[in-house]
């Protein structure tokens, strides 16, 4: 069993990533470092965590926008990727002087931050109707996705006021507008929902491609995170489409328009029981017994939750920076706020599990609600499974993963492997993108080969505007 990957850091870019060509280096064997005690799975000092020396720095980006741009957001916008996904800097760049002219920092007033980016976003939605209506449907298409990134940073990390769920509401329609001409659509569907309780919409939201094909389709099914909701994590679609796989990605508890009650520990059960009904009796061209899932970030929590929950339905999952335990411990909830994400971590994910503005309540509640290693949903069967994180991630510790992949007694837990990317920060990225493609090619036995896969997906990510 593959359970550690050391990765050569000569990939700095997606586009580097898709042209390694199994360049990876993996180290065989059983080698979870002897400090991270399983056993020891109460709150640490802040010293035992692996990062521990990054826990007591203040990022650069927190001081103010300005900075939260130039030394963090400005190369992903020019590189049309996360979570800048469908963006172009040209449309940004104006909105940033903008807001760097007001001078907004933290703690920020979001309806005046949301507020910065509409009329850029209103003007391209505008421009795409027109282009629409002469029939210039590619045109079309460019420029409504465009204006769903405006709106989707306006809204982000997640909608906490007013004008923040406009954008949310707005960007949505766009998004969708321009996701129905691409040459094979991302349409938006409604799954039924009759797992659901009374105080829980009937209904689940989703984004679905289905490629056609002559015989049933595997099927991925993307779980979004914390801040990147279904109308960016679609970005993986159409580069997936092309390899015959059908896709579906749905948001986690607490965010975008998930049915699921956040601070319910069971309602994402009810909704992975209600899903899994739906396809395998409403997609007839998906092969319901080749169906992997795969969660991003905060999503890698439900992907591994959903792998010990109903792993007869999932032929993998896949965590890709999740946690399960730690990420709960009130050490690290005190102090990410200043670390690696770009706003206030702590808070968006008091928010996000159903306790709004009280940070405290969810410290004190947190992990003996959601704690997967605590409810003992680790120790259930699962299916295969792979873990994935960098082991520098100042967003959820990567003590999570090793808590995900070894039991108490200090053994590999039975289908499961992991991946630690040295040197990188929450989810390994880029490299580890490379690394997941990989294991879900081996598992589909696709018929490209996989350097083909890896980098048929990968080079299609990045946004390039044409118009």
């Amino acid at each position: 069993m593959i359970s550690h990957c050391q990765i050569h850091q000569s990939c700095h870019h997606l586009l580097d990533v898709a042209n390694c060509q199994s360049s990876f280096s993996f180290t065989m064997g059983d080698c979870i470092p002897d400090t991270h005690d399983v056993s020891a799975a109460g709150d640490r000092d802040i010293e035992t965590y692996h990062i521990s020396s990054a826990l007591h720095a203040r990022a650069a980006h927190h001081e103010s926008f300005q900075q939260l741009w130039e030394t963090k957001w400005k190369g992903p916008c020019a590189m049309g990727v996360y979570p800048f996904m469908f963006g172009s800097i040209t449309d940004f760049q104006p909105v940033v002087d903008a807001i760097i002219a007001k001078g907004l920092k933290e703690p920020y007033n979001w309806d005046e931050y949301a507020s910065m980016f509409f009329p850029q976003a209103f003007k391209l939605a505008f421009t795409a109707r027109q282009a629409e209506q002469n029939g210039e449907k590619e045109k079309a298409c460019e420029l409504y996705l465009r204006s769903s990134a405006l709106y989707r940073i306006a809204r982000f990390p997640a909608p906490r006021s007013p004008k923040q769920h406009e954008a949310w509401n707005l960007g949505k329609h766009v998004f969708y507008k321009g996701s129905s001409l691409l040459p094979i659509p991302i349409l938006p569907i409604s799954i039924p929902h009759p797992n659901h309780l009374p105080s829980e919409p009937p209904l689940i939201p989703a984004s679905l491609l289905l490629p056609p094909s002559s015989h049933p389709l595997p099927l991925l099914i993307i779980l979004t995170g914390l801040d990147g909701y279904r109308t960016e994590l679609s970005v993986w679609q159409t580069p997936l489409s092309r390899f015959s796989i059908a896709t579906l990605v749905l948001e986690i508890p607490g965010t975008g328009d998930s049915p699921s009650l956040p601070s319910d520990p069971l309602s994402p059960d009810r909704l992975m029981s209600s899903l899994f009904s739906y396809i395998s009796t409403a997609l007839p061209t998906v092969n319901s017994s080749n169906v992997i899932i795969w969660g991003f970030s905060t999503g890698g929590y439900y992907s591994l939750r959903a792998a010990h929950t109903h792993p007869s339905h999932l032929l993998g999952s896949v965590s890709l920076g999740g946690g399960c335990h730690h990420m709960f411990d009130e050490t690290w909830l005190r102090n990410v706020n200043h670390l690696e994400y770009p706003f206030d971590l702590a808070h968006t994910l008091a928010h996000k599990f159903g306790y709004g503005d009280d940070l405290d309540q969810f410290i004190k509640e947190g992990k003996s609600k959601f704690s997967l290693l605590d409810s003992r949903i680790l120790d259930q069967e699962s299916c295969k499974t792979l873990v994935v994180n960098g082991d520098l991630d100042e967003i959820f510790p990567v003590e999570d993963l090793y808590l995900a992949v070894k039991d108490k007694n200090g053994d590999v837990r039975k289908n499961t492997e992991f991946k630690v990317v040295e040197g990188r920060k929450h989810m390994g990225e880029p490299e580890s993108f490379g690394v997941i493609l990989e294991w879900i090619h081996g598992l589909w036995g696709l018929e490209a080969g996989v350097d083909e896969f890896k980098k048929g997906v990968l080079e299609r990510l990045p946004f390039k505007p044409k118009y």
